[in-house]
């Protein structure tokens, strides 16, 4: 009797060891142009376990010397939600050089007036927060920082960022920035226009080897944004890439291709593929991830951050249809 109370338990160890996922509340990003949901988005949404929906409102970059919203998110009037809205911003680097305190003033204010604009305009349910998505550099970071503390007195609200795997590697180049969350980008780990073997959304070698000493990170109140998306990354008979967004093998199986390893495929003919035109002798390389990647990233984690829940990018249903939270 009493082995077979101890097998249990070693059983019940196993099963909760091997189910990660379950230990870690899960939302999404929303990145689109449209506040719009499909019944599959839909059904994700309501599905995860946080409260928040962490949407992009629109990006800021610097057009001719000024500062220019990108972008800004419209709402579809059949857009509905119980999850409150995280306002999300992307700021260019390039926004940050050479600003002046002036301009960090007034780049503060001007992000916070849209967003308030835009959320009573669509009577949009918000938090308490707005997280703010750059990557920053060595060379802005001061200015970066100034702002995000001029955001914070502007608003009165909590201010967020993101944190990208180099800006963990290379803390003491890029500093750290004067919040009390951050939430860590673990996709984007090279260039998908670099020509190259690895996985330009997630490699989970290169990805370790980033975050070797995060848990010696001095901000303890950290997120996870992992990535659910795909693309396909075209090549030219230049040598020359573009992406198109959301291809996945499935898209592949197609008799005008011929397939020259796994997840790549030669043009057979000419013609319209995936809404532009591709010459024959032109390669596609379809770049996804799977769950096994998502759970190695997981269980690395846990052993850097205590807590924390995961956002993944993004809440599309291209992405969300056939995966499972």
């Amino acid at each position: 009797m009493k082995h077979l109370k101890i097998l249990f338990i070693f059983l019940l160890f196993l099963t909760v060891s091997c189910n990660s996922k379950e230990n870690h509340p899960y939302t999404f990003y929303y990145w689109k142009t449209t506040l719009k949901l499909d019944r599959y988005e839909k059904k994700a949404l309501d599905q995860a376990t946080v409260p928040y929906l962490y949407t992009r409102f629109f990006d800021v970059d610097k057009v001719n010397g000024k500062f220019q919203p990108v972008a800004v998110v419209t709402k579809d009037k059949s857009f509905q939600t119980n999850k409150q809205i995280v306002p999300t911003v992307f700021i260019t680097n390039q926004t940050l050089l050479g600003i002046s305190a002036e301009e960090i003033r007034f780049l503060a204010e001007s992000i916070h007036l849209l967003i308030q604009k835009k959320i009573k305009e669509y009577q949009l349910k918000t938090n308490n927060e707005i997280q703010i998505d750059c990557d920053w550099t060595a060379g802005t970071r001061n200015d970066y920082f100034k702002f995000l503390k001029e955001l914070k007195r502007v608003s009165g609200k909590e201010i967020t960022c993101t944190l990208r795997l180099h800006q963990v590697k290379d803390k003491k180049q890029t500093g750290i920035p004067p919040v009390e969350k951050v939430y860590l980008m673990c996709y984007s780990t090279s260039s998908p226009l670099e020509k190259s073997d690895k996985n330009s959304i997630l490699d989970v070698n290169i990805l370790k080897s980033y975050l070797s000493k995060m848990e010696d990170y001095p901000i303890s109140n950290i997120e996870v944004a992992l990535p659910i998306y795909s693309w396909g990354i075209v090549t030219n008979h230049l040598g020359k890439h573009k992406l198109i967004n959301a291809l996945s093998d499935r898209d592949l199986e197609n008799h005008n291709f011929k397939k020259t390893a796994d997840h790549q495929v030669e043009v057979l003919k000419d013609g319209f593929y995936f809404g532009s035109y591709l010459n024959r002798g032109f390669k596609i390389k379809v770049e996804e991830i799977s769950e096994e990647q998502l759970e190695e990233v997981i269980s690395f984690l846990q052993k850097k951050i205590p807590h924390f829940n995961i956002i993944y990018y993004q809440l599309d249903s291209k992405f969300v249809s056939d995966r499972k939270f």
